[in-house]
């Protein structure tokens, strides 16, 4: 084949397409940022750095990600959009060069009684395909092994209109895995009655003891005295027989009560409905007592906890059975699937070993199948759904992570960052918003946010290299090679929390002393068994207090003064100056904008187009009557008050005529946290990850506690902002407290003085104490993998 000479020496031009190689955003204004112009590089590992409030979030998951979401949504038909959740513009001129989003963040996994990590994965509806070609003995297809499908029976006449219309005698069947004592959820609840209601009262003298239920409430109690199926003046133990079952049992029926029609149902089942059926950890705090006070959970005794009826036990492959498989600690399962040999179902034996290998290799292979989804730590919950995209062909996605290495040990970090590499070098852009320097350290880009937080954020410090950040000079670049040197002297304990036999979890019979009086570290690789340890066997009581990282709860009505209580005692300062009433100065009752309800904003549904918030015009976002703007304190009107710093705010009220010693306690705690930035108003939809943290820390400080137990008090922290934690755990022991932190960061490890290191590894390779002693002693003896990582961070 001849082909004609070139006479065109000259390189070919670059083609048009490839001339996309950023994302480009200008006058970015969402949330704090500044009008923020950046250009990322595609197909590259880009890492977004700056204190927390700082505006990362903001930039990279309130702007890039949301519009390329809303991008997407838009291809769908009106008619799918109406059940997607509609989605605002984010408020920036000009987006180029997105590709589609995949955001992988640290939001909990639903906590739905039946969710766990085999079905939020996949994992489990593989298995149950396999078990239904190879278990032995045959019980029916993949449903006949999902705890999540009950069996159906059901018998009778159908009609069929062929012809001659007739009557056939049918017959229908559906084998389901669900154990029917439980319902699928493990556990089965038991109703303390004496919680419910005073059986020595009638219904009408107010026998309910139940949370909300008040006499003249239509839909309850009311509902019960006037159902007629029981006298509501007879004391409740003096009901027949016929009555008691009706109260407490009696299937759901329509009932007219004053010309209304309503569904009366028994009382046990209609608390399983309105209490039982939804997240504990939802509820608010007197529901959530009343729930622990009145209803005790105990493992199901007919499934022994595994979720399936008898039939789907007895099924089984090589000897196991699929409630057998789903109990293992995932690297024994992948061990077991590699095991199998069976030609007629290979690529789904290749599918299973692949997912279960992609636990192991991001670190989860000390999880089982059948642990609860609600269970699982933010940063544990990122890696479960990150699982999903290890093998995917996708590329030239965007994928978004939200500090990917939160609850990771040193150890694991690196395993991290070669998944994050991974999926830059399939052809993927990668942004992740990240504090710890080993990440940092990959970068191909970096962006640096700051040079502070909230309104003093939302700027760009700096854009380049990890090397450019170090010669930079700012925050991050000066506090990017920060090593916490070890004590010279550790305190003296005044006493011990003695822990005998602690079995929780992988927890293998521990016996450990916990100094009281000091600051004490607990530390060891992901899954080792601290927090099994930490929560589990220090007896949540009188003295102890709790900062889990549990997300706090609130709507976009919620800021830092109504959830830390500051707002009761600012309320009644205005109004004891003012001769009103307390309530005129809430936003959510007597002093609410009517236009706008108090929320400062006014939300139009555009049907099939994402709706839009307009800044309310009469109140002009302050949320308030004109009228109560008329009642002033110290010269400051309520809503001038709420726009206020917290450094502002503590200033104000801390002498002057607006003294009020109350509020300025809520704001010296809240100062003493780190959190002297934020305004008293701002929504707490808009705090990140570790404001939030810290605001939960400083509500709880208030708490006449003895011992405080910190979870990762670390997530979401600057580098700069660790300095002024430790100096507010030195601050707590020294006042007489003990803190016992469950921590990772070589920082707290080094300032602490009492270690305790639990491993060797994970899961059942764990559960044991490896090291208890000072850090010193741990960084001398560099027999655990801790004392290794802790002795280089120091340089020892």
């Amino acid at each position: 084949m001849s082909r004609a000479p070139r006479t065109d020496t000259r390189p070919p031009a670059p083609h048009a397409a490839d001339s996309h190689e950023l994302i480009r955003v200008h006058g970015a204004r969402v949330n704090n940022l500044k009008d923020v112009s950046i250009e990322i590089p595609k197909r590259r590992l880009t890492v977004f750095t700056g204190v927390s409030g700082s505006g990362k979030s903001s930039l990279v998951f309130d702007t890039i990600a949301a519009e390329s979401q809303r991008l997407i949504n838009e291809t769908y038909s009106a008619f799918l959009q109406g059940f997607m959740p509609t989605l605002a513009r984010p408020e920036v001129d000009v987006l180029e060069g997105l590709t589609t989003a995949i955001i992988v963040d640290q939001q909990r996994m639903g906590a739905d009684p039946r969710s766990t990590v085999g079905t939020a994965t996949d994992a489990n509806a593989m298995l149950r395909i396999l078990f239904s070609r190879l278990g032995q003995p045959h019980i029916g297809p993949p449903s006949a092994y999902a705890f999540n499908v009950p069996s159906v029976r059901a018998s009778g006449a159908i009609t069929v209109e062929r012809g001659a219309k007739k009557a056939v005698k049918a017959t229908y069947s559906r084998t389901g895995g669900m154990c029917p004592r439980c319902e699928g959820r493990g556990a089965v609840s038991d109703i303390d009655l004496t919680q419910l209601y005073d059986d020595s009262k009638s219904i009408a003298e107010g026998a309910f003891t139940i949370p909300g239920w008040k006499s003249d409430s239509f839909w309850t109690v009311r509902l019960y005295a006037e159902s007629g199926f029981l006298d509501p003046n007879k004391p409740i133990r003096e009901f027949t027989k016929r009555e008691m079952h009706d109260f407490l049992h009696r299937e759901p029926t329509k009932v007219k009560v004053e010309g209304v029609n309503l569904t009366y149902e028994g009382l046990i089942p209609k608390i399983q409905k309105s209490f039982l059926s939804k997240d504990k950890e939802a509820m608010q705090p007197h529901i959530r007592a009343f729930v622990e006070r009145a209803v005790t959970f105990t493992t199901c005794p007919e499934c022994d906890g595994t979720r399936l009826s008898e039939a789907a036990r007895s099924s089984k492959i090589k000897g196991v059975s699929i409630a057998d498989v789903c109990a293992m600690q995932i690297s024994d399962l992948a061990a077991w699937a590699s095991g199998l040999k069976e030609p007629s179902v290979a690529p789904l034996l290749d599918a299973v070993r692949h997912t279960l290998d992609s636990f192991v290799e991001i670190g989860l292979g000390y999880l089982s199948l059948d642990r609860p989804s609600g269970t699982l730590s933010g940063g544990e919950a990122q890696r479960v759904k990150m699982i999903r995209h290890l093998g995917s062909s996708l590329t030239d996605v965007t994928y978004v992570f939200d500090e990917p290495t939160t609850g990771l040990h040193p150890h694991d970090i690196s395993r991290m960052n070669g998944l994050l590499l991974r999926l830059r070098d399939k052809g993927n852009t990668v942004l992740v918003v990240e504090h710890k320097p080993q990440t940092i350290a990959i970068a191909d880009h970096v962006v640096d946010l700051g040079p502070g937080a909230g309104t003093a954020g939302g700027t760009v410090c700096f854009e380049g290299t990890v090397e450019g950040l170090r010669a930079g000079g700012t925050v991050t670049g000066r506090h990017l090679d920060d090593r916490a040197a070890l004590k010279g002297t550790v305190r003296k304990p005044a006493g011990a929390l003695e822990v005998r036999g602690a079995t929780a979890h992988n927890l293998r019979n521990v016996d450990v002393d916990i100094p009281l009086g000091v600051l004490v570290v607990v530390t060891g690789v992901a899954g080792s068994g601290k927090s099994s340890l930490v929560h589990g066997s220090i007896p949540a009581g009188e003295g102890v207090v709790s900062v889990d990282q549990g997300a706090i709860r609130g709507s976009r009505r919620s800021n830092p003064a109504t959830y830390t209580g500051l707002l009761d005692p600012v309320r009644k300062a205005f109004a004891k100056a003012n001769g009103v009433k307390p309530a005129l100065f809430s936003a959510n009752s007597e002093g609410a904008c009517p236009t706008c309800n108090g929320a400062g904003v006014v939300y139009t549904d555009l049907a099939m187009m994402a709706g839009v918030a307009t800044t309310c015009e009469e109140c002009e976002g302050k949320r308030y009557q004109a009228s109560v703007l008329d009642h002033h304190l110290g010269g400051r009107d309520i809503s001038e008050v709420l726009a206020m710093s917290v450094t502002e705010a503590e200033e104000f009220f801390g002498s002057g005529e607006a003294h009020t010693p109350a509020a300025h306690r809520v704001l010296g705690r809240l100062a003493d946290v780190g959190l002297g930035y934020l305004s008293l108003g701002q929504p707490l939809t808009t705090l990140s990850g570790g404001e939030r943290q810290r605001l939960k820390l400083a509500t709880h400080m208030a708490e006449k506690g003895g011992v405080y137990v910190l979870d990762e008090p670390t997530a979401g922290l600057h580098l700069a902002d660790v300095e002024q934690l430790l100096g507010l755990l030195d601050r707590l022991v020294d006042s007489g407290k003990s803190v016992v932190v469950v921590e990772h960061h070589p920082a707290v490890m080094a300032h602490a003085d009492w270690i305790i290191d639990l491993g060797p590894g994970a899961g059942h390779d764990g559960g044991r104490i490896v090291f208890e002693g000072t850090p010193a002693d741990l960084v001398a003896a560099r027999s655990t993998l801790t004392g290794e990582h802790l002795a280089s961070y120091v340089g020892a």
